[in-house]
Parts: C-alpha cells; structure tokens; sequence
C-alpha cells in the first residue's frame, strides 16, 4: 500500500495548531492510491453541480462540512463561497440556518435542509415533508442534481476524514 505523511491538528495541543500539524501522521494519498477512483468522484462532483447556482453548491457542501465535522472541506467551501462573492454574515449563519432564516431564500433552506436528512440519513431517513420541500423548489432534474451533490461532498467529506486531510492545506489549482 503506498502511503503518504500528512499533519493533524489537535485541539488540545497547547502550543497551537502549527505545533500540531508538526506531529506527522501516515495516511494514503486517496488520489494517488485509488486514481481512477478518484477521477471517477471528480467526473460526479462536476456533473452534480451542473445547472445549479455556484452560491448553493457551495451553502449544501459547508452544511455537509459542517454535520460531518470535515474541517478540510469545511475551510476549502468557505473559501470557494467567498470567492464566488458569498457574504460573511451567510457563511457565519450556515451552521445556524434554522434560526436565521431571514439570511437566505425559501430555495436555499429547501436545499439546506434536504442536505441535513441526507446527510444523517441514519437518524431517520429523509422525511417525506423535507423531500416535498425541496421538490417544492426544484424541478426533477434539479432537485436529482442536489441531490447528486450532497452525495458527492458526503463521500468527500469521508475521503478527508479517513485520509486524515489537514483544514488550509487544499492543493487544487485555480
């Protein structure tokens, strides 16, 4: 099996996340290993997000992040949403949706919420009203291209999680 030296950080270092990310950790590179895995994911995040707004793909993979708690994509979305023209105040409620409604349209909560049944799908399914909602905002090809995409960041959310991805570290080319 061929691995790579990743860092991690820890929370209860005291010195800090720098002195962390110090302390090497052996984990696979997914990519490496697994190419044509990898490329495959790459192909369905890229047809998921077609035909839909820039700013809501970006809100349903910080939900995703943020339920999954993968800081790696987590830091990567927020950065994504900010460079799309996305405001602080949003990215600050998106954890928060629920109580700041007010922040974002009835399609984004739609979509916000579907992305929470899906996402913990073992905490009950996805309830019919969640799914009426969202069918109530999107028509049949966008709501299989939401759906499609909250797919797509959970299995990446797992690849980072499992590979151990440090938060800030992203190499992706702009």
């Amino acid at each position: 099996m061929t691995t790579h030296t990743t860092h991690t950080t820890s929370l209860t270092n005291p010195a800090g996340p720098a002195a962390a990310a110090a302390s090497p950790r052996t984990r696979l590179d997914f990519a490496k290993s697994a190419p044509k895995v990898f490329r495959a994911l790459v192909g369905f995040d890229a047809a998921a997000r077609e035909g839909l707004d820039p700013t809501l793909v970006e809100l349903v993979q910080i939900r995703s992040s943020l339920l999954n708690h993968c800081a790696y994509c987590l830091h990567m979305h927020t950065n994504d949403a900010r460079r799309a023209g996305e405001s602080e105040d949003r990215l600050h409620m998106v954890a928060v949706w629920r109580e700041a409604r007010h922040f974002f349209t009835e399609k984004e909560q739609a979509a916000l919420a579907l992305t929470e049944a899906v996402t913990l799908v073992s905490d009950g399914g996805v309830p019919d009203d969640v799914y009426a909602e969202a069918a109530a905002h999107f028509d049949e090809e966008e709501l299989a291209h939401v759906l499609a995409l909250i797919l797509t960041i959970n299995t990446w959310n797992r690849v980072a999680l499992s590979t151990g991805k440090v938060a800030g570290t992203d190499g992706r080319r702009r």
